[in-house]
């Protein structure tokens, strides 16, 4: 959908940035909010209310991102496709956490690289849509489901009406989910003893459950070794705690804006809603209100490149947003399409490497590879997740770059929305526990499936 932004123009000029001169360019994807006034007041609360994450954990964030472009750490970067204000809890919350930490634990392990955790979570509300309109379940045409922060989920009119103040409640709930976020990461439960307590009963069935235990009882012996010769374990708190950053796409310009705040030690500005942010395929427009926007906020920034992407407008991307060329503000998330990596990928690799731009290159094997069975269910192939990443990593290869992570989505529970993976999930078997509000999702079995097969081609390119 396209239109202008509604809030009050801000008269600006092309070199002079301000958190509010996004709204002298077009803005995609936005809303039409339809009351002007109550969306002034929605945002005017937003500005008042403090910042969800600080300026200097974004800068740690950022300092370890650079580690990653110069390949010496991966990214995993994974969560819900769209969270959820209905399904929200502390077990909801603390699958997801479980999931990403075994993710990393297997990655770290098989590859022996320090694995950068930023989770999609605490304000992942909204999603970019193809098309302003989709068929409800009788047939008729409603409004595109946005995500909550916009609008509710229910197939009516009714529930489909934009409302800014849930902006506020999309706040509120990124509050308190990084609150729980920090209290598991930091006050024991990420601790490795509690490796084998990380894998969910539903999982620990699987034949990668299995796998996983072995794996987490090599590393108890392997800190019992360490504790034998002396280390002491107890006072290592990296073995006790671990950083999970927070990012979401930022496709709701009036919230970003409303959160963002000037650092008190630098003077520089932060969008503060949270630690990264992406700017989508559908939304990367040189002249468009989200590179304007996060042009000039000096968070980790990524960007969705698809298979159109010219390395023209890759090299003009990592100009605007990265004129300083600092390692770590930028990175390149490909989101190609099994088959379609070899044809658009590495002339983009090339000229960005050539031009010296520090840019880490990631892979979102989910998006070009999503397509309708013949019931009309959204799915994805775990086949050609798999293909796309191994593809990726062929490619980097191929020019001499790091291929330096990945872009997932996953959930916690124990859903059957993407086809294939060790449990063999058939077309036949989507409907059993097809939950996602937008698109498919792998679960935990699935997730853990990937970890093994991506920590294989990681080893494989370390060692290499």
């Amino acid at each position: 959908m396209r239109s202008t932004p509604t809030l009050k123009a801000v008269a600006t000029v092309r070199d002079t940035w301000s958190p509010s001169s996004w709204r002298s360019f077009e803005a995609l994807q936005q809303p039409d909010w339809g009351d002007d006034g109550r969306l002034e007041e929605a945002f005017a609360r937003l500005k008042t209310l403090p910042p969800l994450v600080f300026a200097g954990e974004a800068r740690q964030l950022q300092a370890s991102l650079g580690k990653v472009a110069e390949g010496k750490a991966f990214l995993l970067q994974a969560g819900d496709c769209a969270e959820s204000f209905h399904d929200f809890s502390a077990v909801a919350i603390r699958e997801r956490l479980k999931i990403l930490l075994q993710m990393a634990a297997v990655l770290t392990y098989g590859a022996a690289l320090p694995v950068l955790k930023v989770g999609r979570i605490a304000g992942q509300f909204t999603k970019p849509r193809s098309s302003p309109w989709e068929d409800a379940p009788d047939g008729t045409q409603l409004p595109s489901f946005r995500g909550h922060m916009v609008h509710d989920d229910p197939p009516t009119f009714e529930a489909r009406v934009p409302d800014p103040d849930r902006m506020v409640q999309g706040y509120h709930q990124s509050t308190a989910t990084l609150n729980l976020v920090r209290a598991f990461t930091k006050g024991g439960f990420a601790d490795l003893n509690q490796v084998h307590a990380w894998n969910q009963a539903f999982v620990a069935s699987s034949s990668q459950g299995r796998r996983y235990e072995v794996m987490a009882s090599e590393i108890e012996r392997a800190l019992a070794f360490m504790a034998a010769c002396g280390v002491d374990v107890a006072s290592t708190p990296q073995l006790h705690q671990v950083d999970v950053y927070t990012s979401h796409e930022g496709l709701l310009l009036p919230y970003e804006e409303g959160l963002t705040r000037r650092d008190s030690i630098t003077g520089d500005w932060y969008d503060c809603s949270a630690h990264m942010l992406w700017i989508g395929e559908r939304t990367r427009e040189l002249d468009g209100a989200h590179v304007e926007f996060f042009s000039g906020v000096h968070n980790p920034i990524g960007v969705k490149l698809g298979p159109t992407t010219t390395p023209d407008q890759a090299l003009e991307l990592a100009e605007r947003l990265n004129p300083e060329r600092i390692p770590g503000r930028l990175t390149f998330v490909a989101r190609m399409g099994a088959g379609r990596v070899q044809a658009a990928l590495p002339a983009l690799l090339r000229a960005v490497t050539d031009s010296g731009h520090p840019v880490v290159w990631a892979c979102d094997p989910m998006h070009g590879n999503g397509f309708k069975t013949t019931s009309g269910r959204k799915t994805r192939d775990f086949d050609q997740i798999m293909l796309e990443i191994e593809e990726f990593f062929a490619a980097c290869r191929s020019e001499g770059t790091w291929p330096g992570g990945v872009h997932l989505e996953y959930t916690g529970d124990d859903v059957t929305e993407c086809l294939g993976g060790s449990e063999h999930i058939s077309e036949e078997q989507l409907d059993t526990r097809y939950e996602t509000l937008c698109d498919p999702r792998l679960n935990g079995r699935q997730s853990l499936d990937l970890a093994f097969r991506l920590a294989e081609l990681m080893r494989r390119d370390t060692l290499s």
